[in-house]
């Protein structure tokens, strides 16, 4: 879609480079969704992409994630043998109610700032422990778990003029057992559900409920827990008025399956599914 209110775009090349942030602007990458709709209130745009990041950084610590990565790069990652959650990445990307043309375009930072309950980007990386660096508008940069990141349904914790520069996973977690399980009203819509659970070496597990919910709900037990504790956990950690409603599932429906979801990965992390 045309963007006929847009009267300049910078094309800054560093961080110095970035123009002082004013009412009227909106920042560019992948753009699927700023040109899929009007954005009438928009003036300029700040197309990031000349800034070069590198989309994907292996190192000693883990995987960091540019914000401008797309989501077919991070699908197309070689990871290493170790990295046992890797199969995560795939089931995260496969998970976005998009086609193949969008997935080139699409990034990673993008699904995260839109902050939709269904971004399957925020299930990944809150599922991972990412931590997003964020570059306040005023200077230096702050650290941001992203299951602390989503506040809600499309807000986030950026004041205006913040820039989401990347996400980085640790190692550990990516070296973690993990098990995926995501459900949609219809065969190929809109996740309605999104959960996953990871185990440590020490046996600890984490449950991220994502989807079903306005925001990630991240949920630690120091061991796997009976079927009876785990949905006791979820039924005092997730309000009722905390699940998500639209087309997609309403909340009632969206409670039973996160419910059920929880229990199948559970079963299948004990070892018995």
């Amino acid at each position: 879609m045309d963007l006929n209110s847009i009267t300049a775009v910078a094309h800054p090349t560093t961080r110095d480079q970035l123009p002082v942030w004013t009412p009227g602007d909106a920042w560019l990458a992948g753009g699927t969704w700023l040109f899929s709709e009007p954005q009438v209130h928009l003036k300029r745009l700040i197309d990031l992409t000349d800034l070069k990041w590198p989309a994907l950084t292996i190192s000693e610590t883990g995987l960091s994630i540019a914000a401008t990565c797309a989501v077919a790069q991070l699908d197309a990652l070689a990871c290493p043998p170790d990295w046992i959650a890797s199969p995560l990445i795939n089931q995260c990307c496969r998970a976005f109610l998009a086609s193949f043309k969008i997935w080139k375009t699409a990034t990673v930072g993008g699904n995260i700032c839109m902050s939709l309950p269904a971004g399957p980007m925020i299930s990944l990386t809150a599922a991972l422990d990412g931590v997003c660096t964020i570059w306040p508008a005023s200077g230096g940069e702050r650290k941001v778990p992203v299951a602390e990141f989503v506040t809600g349904e499309q807000r986030n914790v950026l004041a205006p003029g913040d820039l989401l520069r990347q996400v980085d996973i640790p190692l550990a977690a990516l070296r973690r057992r993990s098990a995926f399980r995501q459900i949609s009203l219809t065969p190929v819509g809109r996740s309605a559900a999104l959960l996953i659970g990871s185990l440590t070496s020490d046996g600890e597990l984490a449950l991220t409920v994502t989807a079903s919910t306005k925001r990630p709900v991240r949920l630690s037990f120091a061991a796997i827990p009976s079927g009876k504790d785990l949905r006791e956990t979820i039924l005092q950690h997730i309000a009722d008025d905390l699940y998500h409603t639209d087309v997609h599932g309403k909340p009632i429906w969206r409670k039973h399956m996160t419910l059920r979801l929880a229990e199948e990965i559970r079963l299948e992390l004990q070892g018995t599914a």
